[in-house]
C-alpha cells in the first residue's frame, strides 16, 4: 500500500521526449550530404577536378556535424526512460548543438588558414569546375536548409541548420567571387570573400556556442522569466520567494526549485498549481516555511 500511495504523486521526466519530425528531416538531411559527397568524390576523382575533390571532402565535415545531430536524438529518444537521468535527456539535443558549433568553428578557422594562404600565393582558378561545386553546393544546401527550417528551441536542429545555411552562403560568396576573377581580374577577391564567408560561420558558431554552454551550466534562462516566476508565487497571499533555482531541462522547459516563506503556509500542491499558470514550468520542487513573526516578511 506505501507503494501505491507514492505512485499517486510520482510523474515522469520526459520533459523533452524529442521531436521525431526534427530526427527524421535531420536524417535526410545526412543522408542527401553524404550522397553528394560521394558523387563528388568520385566525380572529381574521375575527372582529375580538384574543385569537386576538395568539396566532397569539405562536405564530410558537415557530414560529420549533421551525425552528431542524429546521433543526438537517437540517445536522446532512447534513454529518456532511463531513471540514470535525474531531469530526462532533453539537454542531449544541447550537448549535441554545442558539439556541432564546435566542428563548425573549425571549419571556419581551416577556411581563414587557406585564404590567407591563397592572398600571399595565389593559385589558378578553373572558372567551370568552381563555379559547378558553388551552383550544386547551394542547390543541394538550399533543399537542406528548407527541410530543416523550423527549429526554435531545438539547438540539435538548430546546429544541423546553421552547417547547411552557412556552407549555402559560403557557395553564394563563391559564385560571387568567381563572377570578379573571370570578368574583372579580381584574383584577391577569391580569398578575401573566404574570409568574409569565414567571419560568418564563425560568428553563428560563437553564438550557438554561447547559446547552448548556457543551458549545459543551467545558466540559459532569462532573468524576465525568473522574475515572472517569482511574481507569480508572491501575487498569492503575503508569500515571499526566499530562495528560487530555474533551469531547461530540454527544448523550452523549465525546471523550478522555490522555498515559500508565508504566515499561512498551504500544501505545495497549492503552490505548484499556481506555477502551472507558466507553461514552460514542467517540474517544480516545494519548500513551505512558515513564518512566526513580521520580522520575517518584507514589509
Amino acid at each position: 500500500m506505501h507503494v501505491g500511495m507514492v505512485e499517486r504523486w510520482a510523474h515522469e521526466h520526459r520533459f523533452h521526449a524529442g521531436d521525431s519530425g526534427a530526427e527524421r528531416r535531420t536524417l535526410w538531411v545526412a543522408g542527401i550530404t553524404a550522397a553528394t559527397m560521394c558523387v563528388e568524390v568520385v566525380a572529381g576523382w574521375l575527372s582529375g577536378s580538384m574543385a569537386l575533390l576538395a568539396d566532397g571532402w569539405h562536405m564530410g565535415t558537415h557530414m560529420f556535424a549533421l551525425g552528431i545531430s542524429v546521433y543526438a536524438y537517437r540517445f536522446a529518444r532512447r534513454h529518456r526512460d532511463n531513471p540514470a537521468f535525474s531531469f530526462g535527456t532533453g539537454k542531449v539535443g544541447s550537448l549535441g548543438g554545442f558539439a556541432s558549433a564546435v566542428v563548425l568553428g573549425m571549419v571556419a578557422l581551416a577556411m581563414v588558414g587557406e585564404a590567407v594562404l591563397r592572398l600571399f600565393t595565389p593559385q589558378e582558378i578553373l572558372f567551370s569546375q568552381a563555379m559547378t561545386v558553388a551552383v550544386i553546393g547551394f542547390a543541394v544546401n538550399a533543399v537542406c536548409a528548407w527541410l530543416l527550417h523550423g527549429a526554435h528551441g531545438d539547438h540539435n536542429l538548430r546546429a544541423a541548420l546553421v552547417h547547411v545555411v552557412a556552407d549555402a552562403v559560403t557557395s553564394v560568396l563563391a559564385m560571387g567571387a568567381l563572377v570578379c576573377v573571370r570578368f574583372f581580374g579580381l584574383r584577391w577577391m577569391d580569398p578575401a570573400v573566404a574570409l568574409l564567408g569565414a567571419g560568418l560561420i564563425l560568428r553563428w558558431a560563437v553564438g550557438l556556442l554561447r547559446e547552448t554552454s548556457g543551458i549545459l551550466l543551467d545558466a540559459g534562462v532569462s532573468g524576465a522569466v525568473v522574475a515572472k516566476i517569482r511574481t507569480c508565487i508572491e501575487s498569492d497571499s503575503d508569500n515571499m520567494v526566499s530562495d528560487l533555482h530555474v533551469w531547461r531541462v530540454g527544448g523550452e522547459a523549465l525546471s523550478v526549485a522555490v522555498s515559500v516563506v508565508t504566515h499561512n503556509p498551504r500544501p505545495a500542491e497549492h503552490y505548484k498549481a499556481l506555477l502551472g499558470a507558466i507553461p514552460e514550468v514542467r517540474h517544480s520542487t516545494v519548500e513551505v516555511l512558515a513564518c512566526d513573526g513580521e520580522s520575517c516578511l518584507r514589509g
